[in-house]
């Protein structure tokens, strides 16, 4: 499976909202200058996201968005799936029925095993990790600037 900008968009957008946790609701604009993501394609990402539960809205002069839930409680497959759809690595493995040779297919059991892999590991990140991995990165960007 290949992300598309959806998913890889939609997970910068929930590592902005992690990274401002507990700040009061977000603007979109605002994610959108500091992820160089347009507006208008964030739009289009917040409905699936408000709907999968990840991110709640609130409206009004000091309105914007919120994670649902804290970042340690979000990990990285739900927001793929909640974007993407089921994750798979091929058709044969979300659907059995997809190939007549499913039952005897010896790749279709290691494409299995790849995506098992691939869907656990996922899972075992958070949007609390992810944002950590951020905080590093800048800290050590602000360090090398300075030597």
């Amino acid at each position: 499976m290949k992300l598309s900008t959806r998913g890889r968009y939609g997970t910068r957008f929930m590592l902005d909202l992690a990274l401002h946790f507990g700040e009061g609701p977000i603007l979109l604009r605002e994610v959108s200058k500091r992820q160089e993501i347009s507006v208008k394609y964030l739009e289009q990402l917040v409905t699936p996201l408000r709907v999968g539960g990840l991110v709640k809205s609130t409206r009004g002069p000091h309105g914007g968005y919120h994670l649902a839930r804290s970042p340690a409680e979000i990990d990285l497959y739900t927001i793929i799936t909640v974007l993407e759809g089921a994750f798979s690595l091929t058709e044969c493995v979300a659907d059995r029925s997809f190939c007549q040779r499913s039952d005897r297919c010896v790749t279709r059991d290691i494409w299995g095993e790849v995506n098992e892999k691939i869907v656990n590991h996922l899972k075992s990140i958070t949007l609390e990790d992810v944002a950590e991995r951020e905080k590093k990165r800048e800290s050590l960007s602000r360090d090398m600037y300075q030597i």
